[in-house]
């Protein structure tokens, strides 16, 4: 394949970003100047008041062009570690291989923003590299040390009048939270998880901010009330999420990164953190600010910031999960958003295209780098061609040539969970991937797909043999490589 004729593949993807959205105008809750009236925060809250705060960030992702990922969980850190968290009590999963990387034009350095500063330093590396895991992830929430592999052992050992915050930041798919490491998490999964943690009675109320595509897909029919859980998603359950800080947006980073800094619904709610007094800003204010930073419904691109779970804790301040800067003491919450939009963002799922073009334009010509950019773009766009195209030939072979597509693009009405049967679902991702290769973080946006195949009663005997035909032998590209296993 030609680079011209990559180019014109990756502007049709840049352009085609936010196609397919559900109208959630029914979705509306007061702004926080007309909330004002219910939702009093109070103003003398003091730590003596607070059970212990213990807090899990997690970034699913390695790899440079992932950048942003691990830039978000460092960031989330340091606005831990500013409101009075002892490093004891906040666990950090990061594959940590961005800050010495070889791309990383600023060696032992982690910035979010374009003249952010130095957010990696000091971040405790409890579970990095291969350690971080579904398993592990699963067994910090629980505190459950013994279902440890690796790591530092440290897991979230809350009691009764305890608050937690949990940060999740990564690729995903319907139903579906990207991860380093095999398996990937699956969303009725967590919510065992979270509903054995509430069984246990060890924790006050728990707060999960998830920044992935199709996060509102994670909790959506799933996370009952009743559970003191608050959750916001990045966006609602069929739509990406977006990057930001991306070569070419305006701030764009600094001219030697070619990588996106950050992610766009991430960077909403932790600049929002980093400058307001949280005694007394509630996630409710933030909830609200940040899903108007996040939509930017003026420009072609942004996702809808989602809210699930028990939406009353959303009365609370932010200051019982997160403390507060004490240099942010006399900030007077203000309405309006401070924070502009950027000129424009980057979709999730093609920041890593993005990543590969600018260190293909920037490398001198005739280089080794330069051939090596190329070759990372050409394998990365043959990978989405094989599973777009695999994944259009498996539906006409289960459900004919007409019908095929109709049926793999379904979307269930909202308030439904993307599919009924999980065992199912995983079981197809397990088919699929044995004859046609990995998913990779690209191949989770057909997670429908495979959610509608097992709801139509495809069984596994007859998705591997549409499998099998639809994929004669496993491509040989490093996206499709099974060598970090199934996916489910």
């Amino acid at each position: 394949m030609k680079i011209t004729d990559v180019l014109v593949l990756l502007s049709l993807l840049c352009a085609g970003g936010v196609s397919g959205r559900r109208n959630i105008a029914g979705d509306v809750i007061e702004l926080p100047s007309e909330a004002s009236r219910f939702f009093h925060a109070k103003d003398d809250v003091d730590d003596d008041s607070v059970g212990t705060r213990w807090a899990i960030l997690i970034a699913g992702s390695n790899g440079y062009w992932n950048y942003r990922h691990q830039a978000d969980v460092c960031h989330a850190y340091q606005i831990l570690k500013k409101g009075g968290l002892k490093d004891e009590n906040i666990v950090v999963f990061m594959y940590d291989d961005i800050a010495f990387n070889e791309e990383n034009p600023r060696p032992g350095v982690i910035i979010n923003s374009p003249n952010g500063a130095d957010v990696y330093e000091g971040v405790p590396k409890d579970y990095t590299g291969e350690d971080v895991t579904v398993n592990n992830f699963f067994a910090a929430i629980l505190g459950n040390k013994t279902a440890l592999t690796g790591g530092s052992g440290k897991v979230v050992d809350s009691g009764p009048n305890d608050h937690i915050f949990i940060y999740y930041t990564d690729h995903g798919g319907p139903g579906m939270l990207g991860m380093p490491t095999s398996p990937y998490l699956y969303a009725d999964d967590l919510i065992d998880v979270l509903k054995q943690k509430h069984a246990s009675g060890t924790y006050k109320s728990l707060v999960f901010y998830l920044e992935a595509c199709e996060s509102g897909s994670i909790f959506e029919g799933l996370l009952p009330e009743g559970l003191n859980i608050y959750a916001t998603t990045a966006a609602n359950a069929e739509e990406s999420s977006w990057g930001t800080y991306c070569p070419g947006e305006d701030p764009s980073p600094p001219p030697e990164y070619e990588t996106c800094l950050g992610d766009l619904y991430s960077v909403a709610w932790m600049e929002d953190s980093d400058v307001h007094n949280l005694r007394t800003e509630t996630l409710h204010q933030q909830y609200e600010l940040v899903k108007k930073r996040t939509a930017n419904d003026n420009s072609a691109y942004g996702s809808h910031v989602m809210q699930y779970g028990d939406i009353e804790r959303s009365k609370e301040t932010l200051f019982l999960y997160m403390g507060t800067n004490p240099a942010n003491d006399n900030f007077t919450f203000v309405d309006d958003n401070s924070f502009r939009p950027s000129s424009k963002a980057v979709n999730q799922r093609d920041a890593d295209l993005l990543h590969f073009w600018y260190k293909f334009q920037k490398a001198p010509e005739g280089s080794s780098r330069k051939a090596e950019a190329q070759k990372q773009f050409v394998e990365a766009m043959t990978h989405r061609m094989h599973v777009d195209q695999t994944m259009k030939l498996i539906g006409k072979l289960l459900f004919g040539i007409t019908r095929g597509p109709e049926v793999l693009s379904t979307v269930r009405p909202a308030g439904q969970p993307v599919v009924d049967d999980w065992k199912c679902l995983k079981s197809m991702v397990r088919t699929f991937e044995t004859h046609c290769g990995s998913l990779s973080q690209y191949g989770m946006t057909h997670m429908r797909s495979l959610a509608n195949i097992c709801d139509a009663g495809i069984t596994t005997e007859q998705m591997a043999e549409a499998s099998a035909q639809a994929c004669p032998s496993v491509p040989a590209s490093p996206w499709s490589s099974l060598r970090r296993g199934f996916s489910a």
